[in-house]
């Protein structure tokens, strides 16, 4: 106030300086003056009104203007920039950053989806834990300390590259394998990434053939992926029978906890076809032998976390980063994959074409494990068995003649992934011939329709990836069973979709779905193994949070239940 008075006080007295030599010089006195004052107070209203249209962004700032948001609906464009980010209330910035799940600082052009996406989708009603906060800001700063090229993983190179002893060091590692199709490449970091979270190391990434070009880095000022200098580099034949798996070196009485591991490195076997031995990484005692290897290399194609709940050491840990079991692969998933900037092309431009302006948004993502080419009737049934009885869709009429008004009808979008185009057409052909018995409006569309999975085709992974990503912003959710495809996109979507059954002997199943116990993947191939007791068991009856899928019975999952 006393800043204000004074500035107003020194500009009195400057205008009354200047209109003494304004009259002097031009010959009006002040009282000449006031009819011009008169004329230019009249037109003061035209000249705000149009400054209220062009208003400069930097000025705005000065006096305040509430910068608008983009609402879901009117996305931004792939291709944008912006010099200096507006100020953005409390809220927004929380919604930007997933309640604090994401690191701020990062730069938003080198990866748009980052601070983008939250435009796109619903406020998830999960919130990270505080622990889990604190965590991930402790895990960035260890990356950032011993990620690539920093003093501590050069000294451990030389000794890699020599083969030999690393012993004790203050960084360690795990490396993640890229293996099997893309959905499994997703669920397989995500538990990798939580092992490495309960293990303090560092999580390094090949890259295979197309890593870097889907995702974003995730952490600051630091890289996950694995350069491409690293001495240890031949992963497409590491199996069982490696002298580095640690299962063999188990089976053949070369490692233990005395002995320690004959190898600069261990692998870890954790694909589906892993044997009993391989198996015992989910073991307590197992743990603490791992725990003395500086470095791990590890492949898998399943989704293992369930699991690692069930080793003694990691559940108070556990408990305390996800008070709620089902949002691991949730806040996780968030948390690490950004789609690149080609693929958030694809993913804002099919969203801004096809679904912004939905009233509605249904996913229905068909995966059919058939060799024969398709589209099946029995699948078409039962895809719409489940999608009418749950009154996802509306029912057709068609005894009533199709009349349209424009503007007053309620717009359901119809997302549709698939490999076949068959599932797709039949669908819209149907609401497109006849009207809905709710009066409803249904758009139906589809992507893309690859034919058949390629794992190896970098375009395909893009346009899978989208696809994915796309079905995790849609409103409701019908997934296949035994697809880490719909595992992916409900997760990343805080969805409980409904999961179809699989049809057995070309006969859509009654019922034709369910709905989901929690969001969480399954995994599909667990051990059958009491660690304490040294005997054969079924883990998905060990715990009360720790149950069997619902698409594979001798799957497990994690649910959030305390007792039965």
């Amino acid at each position: 106030m006393r800043r204000h008075a004074l500035a107003s006080k020194r500009t009195d007295q400057a205008n009354e300086g200047d209109s003494r030599v304004f009259e002097r010089k031009y010959g009006f006195n002040s009282v000449g003056l006031m009819g011009i004052s008169v004329a230019v107070l009249m037109m003061v209203p035209v000249v705000i009104t149009i400054s209220i249209f062009y208003r400069h962004p930097q000025l705005d700032q000065s006096w305040g203007f509430a910068e608008a948001r983009v609402l879901e609906g009117e996305p931004l464009k792939d291709n944008c920039h912006v010099e200096d980010d507006p100020p953005i209330s409390t809220n927004e910035h929380k919604d930007k950053l997933y309640d604090g799940l994401l690191a701020a600082g990062l730069d938003d052009q080198s990866c748009m989806s980052r601070y983008q996406s939250s435009l796109y989708r619903k406020s998830s009603s999960y919130k990270p834990s505080s622990h889990l906060l604190s965590r991930l800001r402790k895990y960035e700063a260890l990356h950032k300390r011993c990620g690539p090229y920093t003093d501590s993983y050069n000294r451990t190179m030389e000794k890699l590259k020599a083969k030999q002893e690393i012993g004790p060091t203050d960084c360690n590692y795990l490396v993640w394998i890229s293996f099997s199709g893309l959905g499994n490449r997703i669920l397989t970091l995500t538990s990798a990434f939580l092992y490495a979270l309960l293990t303090n190391r560092v999580l390094l990434v090949d890259r295979g053939r197309d890593m870097d070009d889907l995702f974003c880095e995730p952490f600051p000022k630091t890289s996950w992926l694995l350069p491409l200098d690293f001495p240890v580099n031949q992963f497409d034949k590491f199996d069982q029978k490696s002298p580095e798996s640690y299962g063999n070196l188990l089976k053949n009485n070369l490692i233990s906890s005395s002995t320690g591991s004959p190898s600069p490195f261990l692998y870890l076997h954790l694909v589906h076809d892993y044997d009993d031995n391989d198996k015992l990484f989910f073991c307590e005692q197992d743990q603490a032998v791992l725990q003395k290897s500086p470095w791990l290399m590890m492949k898998s194609d399943n989704y293992f976390v369930p699991s690692l709940f069930l080793i003694p050491s990691f559940s108070e840990e556990l408990a305390n980063l996800f008070p709620s079991k089902e949002t691991v692969f949730h806040h996780l998933g968030r948390y690490l994959f950004h789609p690149s900037n080609a693929v958030w092309g694809l993913i804002t431009r099919y969203h801004e074409a096809y679904l912004a302006n939905a009233d509605e948004k249904i996913g229905l993502q068909i995966r059919v494990f058939d060799t024969r080419p398709g589209p099946f009737k029995y699948v078409l049934d039962q895809i719409l068995s489940c999608a009418l009885k749950e009154k996802l869709l509306p029912e057709v009429d068609k005894q009533q003649p199709v009349v349209t008004l424009p503007g007053s009808r309620k717009l359901k979008a119809v997302l549709t992934v698939s490999l076949n185009s068959g599932y797709f057409e039949m669908i819209r052909d149907m609401y497109w011939e006849y009207p809905t018995a709710t009066g409803e409006v249904i758009r139906v569309s589809q992507p893309s329709h690859e034919g058949y999975q390629q794992s190896a085709n970098q375009i395909h992974n893009r346009k899978a990836w989208a696809e994915m990503y796309l079905l995790s912003l849609t409103d409701v959710l019908v997934t296949s069973s035994w697809s880490t495809f719909g595992y992916v996109a409900q997760g990343l979507g805080g969805m409980k979709p409904w999961i179809l059954y699989k049809p057995e002997n070309e006969t859509a199943p009654d019922p034709p779905c369910r709905r989901v116990m929690s969001m969480e993947p399954c995994f599909h191939a667990p051990p059958y193994y009491d660690c304490k007791n040294k005997i054969g068991t079924d883990t998905g009856s060990i715990v009360p949070y720790v149950v069997h899928c619902e698409d594979i019975s001798w799957g497990i999952k994690l649910v959030d239940r305390d007792e039965f």
